[in-house]
C-alpha cells in the first residue's frame, strides 16, 4: 500500500482492527502498511493523538505475541521514536501466552534500542540521542536492575518491577535480558553515568556470584562486564580490577568462580588493552598459580589416584591458559616480565596428559637427540602401529585435550608477538618452544596436533621473514618487468655503459629454479642456523604423519615441510625419500586412491585442498634442490602431476601446471645436462598436457593462462637442446603457433607476451619459419602498445625488447616489420609516461642499428624534438641518448639536429638539450651538418644568454665523448665564472665539469686552482668537480693522484654556509672513489664539536651509499651501524634529521648491512616521532600568539616517519609491532603530512600483518572519528579545506580497505576486541554514505 501523501488518525484507526484478523497475511500487511504511515508522517504526529497512540501501542504489543512467527518478526522492526518511554516500558514486563518463543520481548527490546540514534564518541548527542537516553535511563536500566537509578524529576512514581537481571533463588534467569544489556551498553554505553554502570555492574557481577546459575547466563554475564569494561571511567576500572583482585585472594573460591574470575580477566585484556595492562602486574600471577609446576604434579597425582582426572580443575587451567593468550595478544609489551614463565608453563601444558603414562614416550620424535637411519626405518612400522592405536583411544570424560590446545595456543601467540627482533633471534623460541612442539607430533588428540603443527609453521615463518634479504619495496617488482632501463644495478648507475641499456632486467636463467641451486650450508648463527639443527627432526616427524594421518593433518605437515623448503632454499636433501611417496599420494586424485568406493562432496573438498598444498611442495622442492635428488622419482612424479594437470578442480589443475613449470626445469639443461635421452619422455608427456590444457576451449582462463606460461617455458628450455633431448621441429612449430595464436586472442594475451617473452630470450633458430614467425609476432606485440591496459603494455615493450636485443631474433625482422614497429613505438616516444618511453627508446636504438633508414624518420624526428624540451633524467636520459648516438653513427642524424637547433632550441631545458645536441655531434661527425667550432662561436657572439648556457652544455657533453682528445680547453668555460648573468656561471660550472670527466688530467688541476679562490668562484668550482666525480667512469685512476687535495680543498671549501650542501655530496662521491682513506676521516668529523661540520659528515655519508661498490661496501660495513648510531644520537635537532635520511638511504641500499642490527637502530627513530613538548614554543605575531613545533620537520616527510615506513616494508619482521602501531596511531593526530604518511603505512600493515592490525582496530577508529567529525572555521583558508578532504578522502579509504581485508572486524560480530571499530563503521556507513560510495568508486577504477 503506498502510504497517503497526509496521513490523518482516522487512516490508522482503521488499521488497527486488521491487526487482530485471523487471517495472518492481513495482520502481517497492516503491520506494514502502519509502518509506511508513521514513516510519512510527521515526527509528532503520534504524539499529538493520545487516544491513536494508546490505541496503536495496545495493538502492536498484542501482535508481539502473535502465533504467527513473520508477524512478530514485522512487529518487532516498528518502532515509533515518539513512545519510547511507554514503549519500553510495556515491552520490559511483556508475557507472551499464544508464542512458544519466550524471547520475543527482549528481542523486541534490543531491536528498539538498535533503532534509536546512536551517540557518537568524541561529539555532543542529538536532540533524538538525548530523548532515547533519556528513556533508557528512565525506564530500562531501573527495570534491568530492580531500583530507580537516577531520579528524574521531584515526583514520587511507583517503584519498578523485579530487575529482569535479578537472579531467583533457585538460580534462574532470563539469559535475554542480559543480552538486553549488551546491547543496550554497546548502543549507548558512552552516554551511561557512573551510578548507572555501578548499578548494572553490581547486577552482572550477582550472576557470577550465585552458586546455581547457569553456564549460559555466566558466559554472557562475561561479555556484558567487558563491554562495559570500554566505558567505565579509570576510577570505576579501577574499583572493579580491585574487587577481582579480592576474590582471587578468597581462601573458600570454589573452581567454578575461579574459572569465571579467570575468563573475566582474559575478556577484559582483549576488550580494553591500552587501559587493562597496567594492572597485569598485579594479575597475572593469579593466571600462573593454577598452572605452576606444583599444580601440574598435583594434577596428574590426583588423576594416578582417582583414576580420573577433575574436570572442575581441568577447565580453570584451559581458562587460564586462554587468559594468557589474550593477555600476550593484546597486552604484549606489559606481559613481557612474565615471558620466561609463561613459556615454561605452555610448554609443560601442551604435553599435558594425565591419561597417557609418563614414560617418555611422547620423546620418540622430539628433542635434538638424532636417531640413526636404519634403527628408524626398522621402528617405523611398529611407531605407526602405535600411533593407530593411540589415536583410537577415546575418552569422553577427558578433557584434558582442551587444556594442551590452549597451551598451544598460548605458545602460538608468543611466537606471533615477540618474534620481530626479539626471541627469535636470542635463539629462545627455537631453544624452549621448538623442540617442545616436536615432541607432540605424535598428539593422539587431532585437534590439538593441528595447533602444534600451525604454531611451529608460524614459527618457521617467522624465521623466513627475519632472515636477512635483499629488500623488496612497493611495486619495485612490476616496475622491473615494465621498465628496463630502471632494472639496472642501483650500484654506480652513473657510470654504466651504455650496454646495459639493452640487458633484460630479468635474465631467464636467473628465475628461481632454471639453475639447480647452490648447496650451500645455512648460516653458523641465527634463527635459520636453529631451524636447520632441528630440520631433521622435524622432516622425520612429518613424514611419519604422511603415511597414516588424517587429510587435515597431513595437509598441515606438507604446509610445515614447504614452509622450511622455502626458508631452508632446500633442506630436503637427506629426507626427500621418506616424503616422496607419500608426497605423490598426496597429489593424486581421491577417485585413483579409492575407486573402489565412492568419494563425498565434503572428502573431495578437503582433499583438493591437500593436493594444492602438495603440489606447492613439490613446486618448492623442485625450485630449491638439486635435479639429481628429482631424478629417481620422475617416472612417478610427472605422470601423477599430468593427471592433475587434467583435474576437474581448475584450482588443482592450476596449480599442477605450476609444478609442471618446475619439473621442466628440472628434466631439462642445464640442471640435468647428460641426462637427455632419459628425460625426453618425460619432457613429451609434459609437452603433451600443456599444450592439451593451453587450447583446450572447456579449461578454465586461469588454467589456460598457466598453461601458455608453462609451454613457454617449455620452449625457452626445450627449443635448442640436443636433437636427442630436446623438443622437435615439429613440436616446436605447433608450440610457437599456438603462442602467436594465444597472442591474438583477448582473454590469454597477456599470458602469451609473457610466454613469448621467455622464448624470444633463449631462441637462436633463424629458420624461414621462425623468420616468418618473428615477424608476425613482432607485429602483434607492436599492436598490443595501443591497449589501454599498462601492465599489458608494459609486458609487450619488454618481450620487444628481449626480441631485438637477441641476435638471432632481431635478424629475422625484415625492413617492412621494422618500419612497422618502429611506427607502433612512436605513440610512447613522449614524456606522459617515462617507464614505457626509456624502454621504447632502447628498442629503437636496435631497431635503427638493424635498419636506420626504414626507422629514422621525420615523425620519430619530431617525437624526440618533443621528448628533448621535457625535464628528463636518469636512466631514461641515458637512452635517450644512446639513441642519439645511434642515429649519429648511422649517418641519418642531420634532419634531427635540424630539428633540435631550429625547433627545440632554447625552448628546453639547456642541460638536456645540450646533451643531447652534443652527443649527436660527436657521434655524427660531419654528417650531422655542424662541427664543434661552430658552438664555440655560437658561445662568443650569441646575444642572449640562454643560447651561450645551450652552447655552453653542448661543449661539455662533446668535451667529455671526446675525452683526451678534445681540443676545448678548461679557460673556454672558466672565463664565465665571473659574468653577471644569474644562469651563465652556473651552466659553465657543470659544462667544466662534464668536460673535465672525459679529460681529468688536463681539467681537474684547473678546478682545484679555482677552488682556493673565494666567493662564488669557489662554489662554481664545487659543482664542476661534483659533476666530474659523479660522471667518472673508467678514468678513476686519474682522478686518485689528486684524490687528497680533493679532499683538503672540499673540507676547507665546505665551512662556507653556502657550499655545505655541494661540499658534502662531493666528500661523499669522494668517498666512494678512495674508501679506505677517507671513510675512517668522515667517522672521525662525526666527532667534531662543531655542529655543522658533523652535519656536513653526515650529509656527505648519505651520498656515499647510493652509488657505492662492493669494495667501498666491505671498507664501510664494519663501520655504517656506529656512525649511524652516532648521528641519530646527535645533541643537534637538525643533524638528527640529516641523520634520518641517512638511515632511510642506507636502507634502501645497503639492507644487508641494515637488517642484522635494526634492533639497536629503530629505538632512537621511534624515539624522533615522538612530540616532544620542550620543543613546543610561543612566538607572538602581532595581537595573536601562534604555536611552533620546532621538532615537526624532524618527524615530517623525508624523517622520521618517512624511516619507519621504509623499515616497514623492508624489515616489518625485525621491528616490534606494539611499538610501530603505537607510532602510526600517534601520527593520525599529527601533522598533515604524518598524517598522509601513517594512513599510507596502515594501508600496507593491513597486508603485511592483518593480525595485529586487527588488535589495533580499537585506537585506530578513535583517531579516525576525530578526523571525520572535525568541522573547519568559518573563516577557513581553501588550502585548509583541501587539506582537511584529503585527510578525510585518505582515512575513508582505509577503513573501506580495512572492511574488504578484515572482514570479520567490520562485520556484525559480537567479539568484543573491535567493538569501537564496529560503532565507528556505523557512523561512517551512515554519516558519510556520499563520500563512502564517491571513494569506493575511485578505488574500483584504480583497481581496474
Amino acid at each position: 500500500m503506498v502510504p497517503p501523501p497526509n496521513p490523518t488518525p482516522a487512516g490508522i484507526v482503521a488499521l488497527l482492527p486488521k491487526l487482530s484478523d485471523a487471517d495472518a497475511d492481513i495482520r502481517y500487511m497492516s503491520l506494514n502498511d502502519l509502518d509506511n504511515i508513521l514513516k510519512s508522517a510527521n515526527p509528532g504526529f503520534l504524539t499529538n493523538e493520545y487516544h491513536t497512540c494508546a490505541k496503536t501501542l495496545e495493538c502492536l504489543l498484542k501482535t508481539l505475541d502473535d502465533t504467527n512467527g513473520e508477524v512478530q518478526n514485522q512487529a518487532i522492526k516498528w518502532a515509533p521514536s515518539e513512545l519510547l518511554p511507554p514503549m519500553i516500558e510495556k515491552l520490559s514486563t511483556l508475557k507472551t501466552v499464544n508464542s512458544v518463543d519466550t524471547s520475543i520481548p527482549a528481542t523486541a527490546l534490543r531491536v528498539f534500542i538498535m533503532s534509536f540514534p546512536r551517540p557518537g564518541i568524541g561529539t555532543q548527542p542529538t536532540k533524538s540521542t538525548q530523548e532515547a537516553y533519556t528513556a533508557i535511563s528512565k525506564v530500562l536500566i531501573p527495570r534491568l536492575v530492580g531500583y530507580v537509578v537516577m531520579p528524574w524529576g521531584s515526583m514520587s512514581r511507583p517503584g519498578p518491577p523485579p530487575g529482569m537481571l535479578e537472579v531467583q533463588d533457585d538460580g534462574s534467569i532470563d539469559t535475554n535480558a542480559v543480552d538486553v544489556l549488551i546491547e543496550l551498553t554497546r548502543c549507548f554505553g558512552s552516554m551511561l553515568q557512573d551510578t548507572e554502570k555501578k548499578a548494572l555492574q553490581k547486577s552482572t557481577l550477582a550472576i557470577f556470584d550465585h552458586p546455581r546459575t547457569g553456564t549460559i547466563a555466566k558466559k554472557k554475564a562475561v561479555s556484558a562486564i567487558s563491554l562495559l569494561a570500554l566505558y567505565m571511567s579509570d576510577t570505576l576500572l579501577s574499583a572493579f580490577v580491585s574487587n577481582i583482585l579480592e576474590s582471587f585472594r578468597n581462601p573458600h573460591l570454589t573452581a567454578a568462580q575461579h574459572r569465571l574470575l579467570i575468563t573475566m580477566v582474559g575478556s577484559l585484556a582483549r576488550t580494553v588493552p591500552q587501559r587493562f595492562g597496567r594492572y597485569l602486574k598485579t594479575l597475572a600471577p593469579f593466571i600462573l598459580d593454577p598452572l605452576s609446576q606444583q599444580a601440574y604434579k598435583s594434577a596428574l597425582e590426583d588423576t594416578v589416584e582417582s583414576g580420573a582426572a577433575d574436570t572442575e580443575a581441568e577447565e580453570v587451567r584451559e581458562a587460564a591458559l586462554l587468559a594468557l593468550e589474550g593477555f600476550l595478544l593484546s597486552c604484549s609489551k606489559d606481559m613481557r616480565p612474565y615471558t620466561n614463565e609463561v613459556i615454561q608453563t605452555a610448554a609443560r601444558f601442551v604435553a599435558y596428559d594425565p591419561n597417557v603414562a609418563a614414560d617418555g614416550d611422547d620423546e620418540e620424535m622430539g628433542g635434538t637427540q638424532d636417531g640413526e637411519a636404519d634403527d628408524e626405518e626398522a621402528e617405523a612400522d611398529e611407531t605407526d602401529e602405535d600411533f593407530e592405536e593411540e589415536g583410537a583411544v577415546s575418552d569422553d570424560d577427558d578433557i584434558s585435550w582442551k587444556v594442551r590446545r590452549c597451551a598451544a595456543k598460548a605458545l602460538y601467540a608468543i611466537i606471533s608477538t615477540r618474534s620481530n627482533g626479539d626471541l627469535l633471534d636470542n635463539g629462545v623460541l627455537y631453544e624452549r618452544i621448538a623442540p617442545v612442539l616436536i615432541s607432540r607430533f605424535q598428539e593422539r588428540e587431532e585437534n590439538v596436533r593441528l595447533e602444534v603443527l600451525s604454531t611451529l609453521t608460524a614459527l618457521v615463518r617467522k624465521t623466513a621473514a627475519n632472515a636477512t634479504m635483499p629488500f623488496t619495496f612497493a611495486g619495485e617488482i612490476e616496475f622491473e618487468l615494465t621498465s628496463a632501463v630502471e632494472a639496472r644495478s642501483r650500484k654506480r648507475r652513473r657510470l654504466g655503459s651504455d650496454a646495459t641499456l639493452f640487458e633484460s632486467p630479468v635474465n631467464s636463467t636467473s628465475i628461481a629454479g632454471f639453475t639447480s641451486p647452490d648447496a650451500s650450508p645455512p648460516p653458523s648463527s641465527g634463527p635459520r642456523a636453529d631451524l636447520a639443527r632441528l630440520s631433521s627432526n622435524i622432516i622425520r616427524g612429518v613424514a611419519k604423519l604422511l603415511k597414516q594421518s588424517t587429510l587435515a593433518t597431513k595437509q598441515s605437515g606438507i604446509v610445515l615441510l614447504r614452509e622450511i623448503v622455502t626458508v631452508q632454499h632446500g633442506g630436503l636433501s637427506e629426507h626427500f625419500g621418506k616424503i616422496a611417496q607419500p608426497l605423490i599420494d598426496a597429489i593424486k586424485s581421491p577417485s585413483a586412491q579409492s575407486s573402489s568406493h565412492s568419494v563425498g562432496t565434503a572428502t573431495l573438498a578437503s582433499t583438493g585442498k591437500l593436493r594444492i598444498e602438495a603440489l606447492q611442495l613439490l613446486i618448492a622442492v623442485c625450485d630449491n634442490h638439486s635435479s639429481k635428488l628429482i631424478a629417481p622419482y620422475s617416472s612417478s612424479l610427472v605422470p601423477t602431476v599430468a593427471a592433475a594437470v587434467k583435474d576437474k578442480y581448475f584450482k588443482v589443475s592450476s596449480e599442477a601446471i605450476v609444478a609442471v613449470e618446475s619439473l621442466i626445469k628440472v628434466l631439462t639443461p642445464p640442471r640435468s645436462a647428460g641426462t637427455e635421452q632419459v628425460n625426453r619422455q618425460y619432457v613429451e608427456t609434459l609437452y603433451d598436457v600443456v599444450l592439451d590444457r593451453a587450447v583446450a576451449t572447456d579449461a578454465d582462463v586461469e588454467v589456460r593462462q598457466r598453461a601458455i606460461h608453462a609451454l613457454g617455458v617449455l620452449l625457452s628450455r626445450g627449443s635448442e637442446q640436443s636433437k636427442v633431448g630436446g623438443l622437435s621441429e615439429t613440436q616446436r612449430t605447433k608450440a610457437t603457433g599456438v603462442l602467436l595464436d594465444r597472442l591474438r586472442n583477448e582473454t590469454t594475451r597477456l599470458s602469451a607476451v609473457e610466454a613469448i617473452d621467455m622464448y624470444l630470450s633463449s631462441c637462436q633458430d633463424a629458420s624461414n619459419k621462425q623468420k616468418q614467425w618473428t615477424r608476425d609476432v613482432a607485429l602483434e606485440l607492436g599492436a598490443q602498445l595501443r591497449k589501454a591496459n599498462r601492465r599489458l603494455r608494459g609486458a609487450s615493450l619488454a618481450a620487444l625488447r628481449d626480441l631485438v636485443g637477441n641476435p638471432a631474433a632481431l635478424s629475422c625482422l625484415d625492413e617492412k616489420t621494422v618500419r612497422a614497429t618502429s611506427g607502433m613505438l612512436l605513440p610512447l616516444v613522449s614524456a606522459n609516461d617515462l617507464n614505457l618511453l626509456g624502454m621504447a627508446l632502447v628498442i629503437l636504438a636496435k631497431l635503427v642499428c638493424q635498419s636506420p633508414n626504414s626507422v629514422v624518420d621525420p615523425r620519430l624526428n619530431a617525437a624526440l624534438c618533443e621528448v628533448v624540451i621535457a625535464p628528463l633524467g636518469g636512466a631514461v636520459l641515458d637512452a635517450l641518448l644512446v639513441l642519439l648516438k645511434v642515429i649519429g653513427e648511422q649517418k641519418v642524424g642531420q634532419p634531427l639536429m635540424q630539428g633540435l637547433l631550429q625547433d627545440v632550441g632554447v625552448n628546453g631545458d639547456p642541460g638536456i638539450v645540450g646533451r643531447a645536441i652534443g652527443t649527436l655531434v660527436f657521434a655524427g661527425g660531419t654528417t650531422v651538418g655542424v662541427k664543434l667550432d661552430d658552438f664555440v662561436t655560437e658561445l662568443q657572439s650569441a646575444p642572449d644568454d640562454k643560447r651561450r648556457c645551450l652552447a655552453l652544455s653542448v661543449l661539455g657533453e662533446a668535451g667529455y665523448r671526446l675525452g683526451p682528445s678534445s681540443p676545448l680547453e678548461p679557460g673556454l668555460f672558466t672565463k664565465y665564472f665571473n659574468s653577471k648573468s644569474q644562469s651563465l656561471p652556473r651552466a659553465a660550472a657543470t659544462a667544466l665539469g662534464r668536460a673535465g670527466a672525459g679529460n681529468v688530467k688536463t681539467y681537474l688541476p684547473v678546478i682545484l686552482s679555482t677552488t682556493s679562490k673565494a666567493g662564488s668562484s669557489q662554489y662554481l668550482s664545487l659543482h664542476a668537480i661534483k659533476e666530474i666525480l659523479q660522471s667518472t667512469g673508467q678514468a678513476r685512476s686519474d682522478i686518485l693522484p689528486y684524490a687528497q687535495e680533493i679532499w683538503e680543498k672540499l673540507m676547507t671549501a665546505s665551512q662556507a654556509e653556502d657550499n655545505r650542501a655541494v661540499g658534502a655530496e662531493c666528500i661523499g662521491r669522494l668517498t666512494v672513489i678512495e674508501p679506505k682513506t677517507f671513510l675512517p676521516s668522515l667517522q672521525k668529523y662525526l666527532q667534531d664539536p662543531s655542529p655543522s661540520v658533523r652535519g656536513m659528515a653526515i650529509q656527505a655519508t648519505r651520498f656515499s651509499l647510493s652509488d657505492s661498490d662492493e669494495g667501498f661496501d666491505e671498507v664501510l660495513r664494519p663501520m655504517l651501524i656506529p656512525m649511524l648510531i652516532s648521528m641519530l644520537k646527535d645533541n643537534n635537532l637538525e643533524n638528527r634529521r640529516l641523520a634520518l635520511g641517512v638511515l632511510n638511504s642506507a636502507t634502501h641500499n645497503k639492507p644487508d648491512m641494515i637488517l642484522p642490527s635494526l634492533t639497536d637502530l629503530v629505538p632512537l627513530v621511534m624515539k624522533e616521532s615522538v612530540v616532544k613538548p620542550e620543543l613546543i614554543r610561543e612566538v607572538q605575531m602581532g595581537p595573536f600568539k601562534h604555536k611552533v613545533d620546532d621538532g615537526l620537520e624532524i618527524r615530517k616527510l623525508k624523517s622520521a616517519y618517512e624511516t619507519l615506513y621504509t623499515l616497514m616494508e623492508g624489515a616489518y619482521s625485525r621491528i616490534s609491532p606494539v611499538d610501530l602501531f603505537g607510532r602510526i596511531i600517534a601520527g593520525l593526530v599529527d601533522d598533515h603530512e604524518i598524517k598522509v604518511l601513517s594512513n599510507l603505512m596502515l594501508s600496507k600493515l593491513v597486508y603485511i600483518d592483518p593480525e595485529e592490525t586487527g588488535r589495533h582496530l580499537d585506537p585506530i577508529a578513535e583517531r579516525y572519528r576525530s578526523i571525520l567529525a572535525f568541522k573547519p572555521k568559518e573563516n577557513a583558508v581553501k588550502q585548509e579545506i583541501e587539506k582537511l578532504n584529503e585527510a578525510n578522502k585518505g582515512v575513508l579509504k582505509v577503513t573501506l580497505l580495512f572492511r574488504d581485508v578484515l572482514p570479520g572486524n567490520a562485520s556484525a560480530s559480537h567479539d568484543l576486541q573491535g567493538e569501537k571499530w564496529k560503532g565507528y563503521w556505523d557512523w561512517v556507513a551512515k554519516d558519510f554514505r556520499s563520500q563512502v560510495a564517491s571513494v569506493e568508486q575511485e578505488m574500483r577504477s584504480q583497481t581496474a
